[in-house]
């Protein structure tokens, strides 16, 4: 007892700097207040300030060269689409956004997390979150008091609101994706029991979300971690998982027409395409139209909207409906490709896409390099699992989603995760910190 309780503060105090990164999370559980930037974002942007500040005073690095290049190749397209921009409020403004969600943010996560211990809590602040949004969600479905879908108010939307219709989407699918790689790691039986659970609660709001590339996205995501985690247990959980959307579906009469309609829109996107399908192939046109404007730089940060109708066809509506969770029915234009991949091309050109895409890649192979050496024996395959899981999640919802809204905060968390498991703490310089207690003691509070 003795050899034990003195560890107990230094665990305390080992918490400390991952609470204000579970802030963030924590606060995409409140309503969005308007336009402006949110709480979650306004927090995100206090922790990075806090640790410029704690760097500075500490003089010390906490990134290797091979980090800095990574996470740093995103500054270089987004300052010359900046210039390049219609107005310098427009290249300031987008500039921030694109430093704070892929740059700033995931650094801030790579500073402040100590090792495995503090990495858990924060996803498992992700599956909370998925837990809460969906929660409202389910009963925004069974209440109609969701956002308008078809003529009725049932699609789940959480407290993200009609304007957001990907918000509360986004958050039960990392929430999915975290509560999956919890499961299929080497923790406590229980431990991987609850995450498990969590893992089947979450399916029935993302069912709910009536969202197709979230659908998408999440299945393969969960599909390559149940392959990395090995064909036996693979076969198990798949088995697990249908059982339970079968019993989701049938049972409780979840499976509407609505769904089943929409399920089967996904095989339909060529044949007989809806409206939506329509609007994103017709804006996915103008994006490409607008690259090969200005091939290299893209037409300027922000400058989608501005070129929008110069490379558009009459095909693309008026906008989207927005209505219920709170909303009267008003038109919401369409400003965007709803394609991250397609909105840097236009608007920052091939340079921009490269740097972009460039450092994403690079982030999933040093991350899934990581997961092979854990994945015969090692500590910390959940991580592993958790951080390419992200990754991969977010690489293929770009395909036919952007950022924007609130939850895009969750984009920048994400990598950050992904890029502590990607760059290992012994790789960096000066890693021991001050008042930190080295050898075993620090070991067993990473642990």
């Amino acid at each position: 007892m003795s050899h034990v309780l003195p560890t107990l503060p230094h665990r305390a105090a080992a918490l400390g700097p991952v609470l204000p990164l579970v802030a963030v999370v924590a606060l995409l559980a409140l309503p969005p207040t308007g336009d402006g930037a949110g709480p979650a974002d306004v927090v995100s942007a206090l922790v990075v300030g806090y640790c410029v500040l704690r760097l500075v005073r500490e003089r010390r690095r906490p990134l290797s060269p091979r980090a800095v290049v990574v996470l740093g190749l995103p500054v270089v397209g987004s300052a010359l689409a900046a210039m390049g921009a219609g107005s310098a409020a427009a290249g300031i403004g987008g500039m921030c956004r694109y430093l704070q969600v892929f740059v700033l943010v995931p650094l801030a996560v790579l500073v402040l997390l100590r090792g495995r211990a503090d990495f858990r809590v924060l996803a498992w602040s992700f599956v909370g979150l998925a837990l809460w949004q969906g929660a409202v969600g389910v009963r925004q479905y069974v209440t109609g008091t969701g956002a308008s879908y078809q003529g009725e108010t049932i699609r789940a939307v959480g407290t993200f609101g009609a304007q957001d219709v990907m918000g509360m989407a986004t958050a039960v699918s990392l929430g999915v994706v975290c509560a999956a790689g919890l499961a299929l790691g080497r923790a406590p039986r229980w431990q991987r029991a609850a995450a498990a659970g969590c893992a089947v609660l979450l399916l029935l709001p993302l069912a709910l979300s009536f969202s197709r590339g979230a659908w998408i996205a999440t299945a393969l995501t969960c599909g390559v971690q149940l392959a990395l985690a090995g064909l036996r247990r693979a076969l198990k959980v798949g088995a697990a998982v249908i059982a339970s959307a079968m019993i989701l579906m049938g049972g409780f009469g979840v499976g509407t027409a609505m769904l089943q309609e929409r399920i089967d829109s996904i095989t339909q996107v060529a044949d007989t395409p809806d409206q939506s399908v329509v609007d994103r192939y017709t804006l996915w046109a103008a994006a490409t139209g607008m690259w090969r404007e200005q091939p290299l730089t893209g037409v300027g940060l922000k400058g989608f909207p501005e070129y929008r109708d110069r490379h558009a066809t009459l095909a693309l509506s008026s906008g989207s409906d927005i209505e219920g969770a709170g909303e009267t029915y008003h038109k919401q234009a369409l400003l965007s490709p709803h394609s991250m991949y397609l909105l840097v091309l236009s608007e920052q050109g091939l340079i921009g896409l490269l740097t972009l895409a460039g450092s994403w890649l690079a982030l999933l192979v040093c991350a899934v390099r990581g997961l092979l050496r854990v994945r015969r024996g090692g500590p910390g395959l959940d991580c592993a699992l958790v951080a390419c899981g992200l990754l991969l999640w977010q690489l293929t919802d770009f395909v036919y989603g952007d950022i924007g809204g609130p939850s895009t905060v969750l984009t920048g968390m994400a990598l950050g995760l992904t890029a502590w498991w990607a760059f290992p703490r012994d790789e960096r310089p000066d890693t021991t910190r001050r008042g930190e207690v080295p050898g075993r003691l620090e070991e067993a509070v990473a642990r």
